[in-house]
């Protein structure tokens, strides 16, 4: 692949890099330099990149500039007991239009994951998410979308594609490789009704941001992703000014931290990224800190993944069948190794949503079932795919 619309990292980060210490991460991953050219490939299992697109942004004219910032600071952690091999591949600056900016990224991201190399993408606005969406067409499988954001982003997409309408646009648009989508930590004063009822009528999951404070409530739905998109907007404004839409209300910089090592540890997300970083509104580098400790964590998610997602062998597995009155019943799985909880839809064809078969769940949704209540994302998936 030809990968001359990616832009080297500045030489004065690269100074700035020297001066870490010799354990910091910076110091422990390849970097796309002038000095170094573009990094091999070949053994390696993350790939950062930025992409310095905002002229879809809403309200937010200037995402995507000088995440230099952000590197400076996560390039000066330091990393845990990792194994993985890290790259930075530098930045996508502005093509001549945005649908050039949105091929190069999509163009990118499919190349990686086909590599079984996961993207981590700094951004920009959100609507490079629909980019992103776009990379999964030349892998057929069908995907799951999970964006923690304030707002759902499905407005009209009659003026164009922008972060507000992004989602809009992966519904309608074809090929329609979306099977399903989660919201994390909407806030209700900033989305109509309507948006929420046809979320719920397409069987689509929507978690408010007062239902997801108990983080172990998160796990499971990023456990079931494959893209995981964060727009730093739903962070409360005083852990992360540096947006122009930011909020007094939102997640705290801890709980957005433990969400990102939340979709680290999910063997079925395959591309993350953090989008509407807008340095000009930032305090200190406060904002560029936080999102250099939310990729530290989700690289610590990485590393410590279990592998143990039943959709191939259910042996190292206890099985509960939980019956259901005036209906089939429930096979619930329950791992050996991490011990984590899978729900089971029957399907009887070997059709392109078998993957979707097996639904990450939580122990109180096994208890609920068992008083015969039935998870509502059991009860959605299943609308899918029958």
């Amino acid at each position: 692949m030809n990968f001359d619309f990616l832009t080297p990292i500045k030489d004065t980060i690269i100074a700035h890099l020297v001066l870490q210490y010799a354990q910091s991460l910076g110091r422990n991953i390849q970097v796309h330099s002038a000095q170094n050219d573009f990094p091999e490939l070949d053994s390696v299992q993350i790939a950062i990149f930025g992409v310095q697109e905002d002229r879809n942004a809403v309200d937010n004219m200037s995402c995507g500039e000088h995440l230099f910032e952000i590197r400076k600071h996560l390039y000066q952690l330091f990393p845990g007991n990792w194994h993985t091999k890290i790259a930075d591949l530098g930045n996508i600056v502005k093509g001549n239009s945005v649908e050039d900016t949105y091929f190069a990224v999509s163009s990118l991201t499919s190349y990686l994951i086909k590599n079984k190399i996961i993207p981590i993408i700094i951004g920009g606005s959100q609507d490079i998410t629909y980019a992103n969406y776009r990379a999964y067409d030349n892998l057929e499988q069908t995907v799951n979308l999970v964006s923690v954001d304030s707002k759902f982003d499905i407005e009209s997409t009659e003026e164009g594609l922008n972060s507000r309408s992004y989602l809009s646009k992966i519904v309608m648009d074809k090929p329609n490789n979306l099977f399903n989508f989660s919201n994390i930590g909407y806030q209700t004063y900033y989305n109509s009704q309507e948006e929420l009822d046809l979320l719920n009528s397409l069987f689509f999951d929507t978690y408010r941001l007062g239902q997801v404070k108990d983080l172990t409530v998160v796990e499971p739905i990023l456990r079931d992703a494959d893209i995981v998109s964060i727009d730093i907007g739903s962070v409360r404004q005083s852990d992360a000014p540096a947006n122009n839409n930011a909020s007094p209300n939102g997640f705290y910089g801890e709980e957005i931290c433990a969400i990102a090592r939340y979709a680290g540890i999910s063997d079925k997300v395959t591309s993350f990224g953090v989008y509407e970083y807008n340095s000009k509104f930032d305090n200190n580098n406060q904002t560029a800190h936080l999102i250099a400790q939310m990729i530290w964590y989700f690289i610590e998610g990485v590393n410590f993944r279990a592998k143990d997602y039943p959709f191939c062998t259910k042996e190292t597995y206890q099985k509960f069948i939980v019956l259901i009155e005036n209906d089939e019943p429930i096979n619930f799985y329950k791992s050996d190794k991490s011990g984590r909880w899978w729900m089971e839809i029957n399907i009887i064809t070997n059709n392109k949503y078998k993957r979707h078969a097996l639904i990450p769940c939580t122990y109180q949704d096994y208890l609920e079932a068992i008083e015969q209540k039935i998870p509502e994302r059991w009860y959605n998936a299943l609308r899918k795919l029958m």
